[in-house]
C-alpha cells in the first residue's frame, strides 16, 4: 500500500431502531417511483438536476476511476435532434429487428416508435460510459469494469430525481452512436442510455403492474 492516502471515514452510527426505520422508509419511497411517458413542459430549475449529479458521481466505480459522462441537454433544438434520431432507429427496431417475442412482453407497456418525450420533458440527461479515460496531457488510461460502474451511478441518479420530486424515464435507443455526434463526445465514450426526467404530465397514467415479491428477488444463506 505504499504511496497510498487515507482519511478517517465518515460515517453515522446511529441506533438499530432508526435503521429499521430509515431502511423502511426509503422503501415506501422509493417503492413509488414509477417509469413515466407523459411529461410537462413545466421548467424543472438547473440546481435540482446538478444536486442529482453530483449524487450520481458519489456512486462507486472501479478503481475509483469514475468511468461516467452526464451531458445535459435543456436545448429544444439538441432535443428535437435526439428525437428524431432515435424514432430513426426505433423504426428500425420496431419493423425490422426486435424478435416476436420482445415485441409481445413490450405490448402491454403501450410503447412504441414514437418519442414525443424526448422534445416536452425540460431535461434529456444522456449517460455516457467511457471505455478508457484521457490524462490531461491526451494520453489515454484503461477503465474498468465502465459498464458495471456507470450502471450503478445511473441507479443513483434515477433514486436522487425520485428523491428531489422529479419522474423520469430510461430510453435506449439501439444503437445510439447519433448521439456522439450531436453532443459532440469523444469516441471513447460509449452512449449508455438517455434519461428523461421532469415533472409528469397533469393527466399521466402508468402501466398497471407489480413487483416481484422479495421471496422472488433474494435467498438468504
Amino acid at each position: 500500500m505504499s504511496g497510498s492516502r487515507f482519511v478517517p471515514l465518515h460515517f453515522e452510527s446511529v441506533p438499530e431502531e432508526e435503521m429499521r426505520r430509515r431502511a423502511q422508509a426509503f422503501y415506501q419511497e422509493i417503492r413509488l417511483r414509477r417509469t413515466v411517458r407523459d411529461f410537462s413542459p413545466r421548467p424543472v430549475p438547473r440546481e435540482i438536476i446538478e444536486d442529482s449529479i453530483r449524487s450520481a458521481g458519489a456512486a462507486p466505480s472501479g478503481a475509483n476511476l469514475q468511468p461516467w459522462h452526464f451531458a445535459v441537454v435543456a436545448d429544444p433544438d439538441l432535443k428535437r435532434r435526439i428525437r428524431e434520431g432515435a424514432e430513426e432507429e426505433e423504426r428500425r427496431f420496431y419493423r425490422e429487428r426486435a424478435p416476436q417475442e420482445w415485441l409481445d412482453v413490450l405490448a402491454p407497456l403501450g410503447t412504441d416508435d414514437r418519442k414525443p418525450f424526448l422534445e416536452i420533458a425540460p431535461y434529456l440527461i444522456v449517460i455516457f460510459a467511457q471505455a478508457h479515460g484521457v490524462k490531461e496531457d491526451g494520453t489515454p488510461y484503461k477503465t474498468y469494469y465502465a459498464q458495471e460502474s456507470t450502471g450503478i451511478a445511473t441507479g443513483f441518479l434515477i433514486a436522487a430525481l425520485h428523491r428531489a420530486g422529479l419522474a423520469t424515464l430510461t430510453h435506449t435507443p439501439s444503437p445510439m452512436n447519433f448521439l456522439n455526434e450531436i453532443l459532440a463526445r469523444p469516441k471513447h465514450e460509449r452512449p449508455f442510455l438517455i434519461l428523461v426526467t421532469g415533472f409528469p404530465a397533469d393527466q399521466a397514467q402508468v402501466p398497471d403492474i407489480d413487483r416481484k415479491a422479495l421471496s422472488e428477488i433474494a435467498t438468504f444463506h
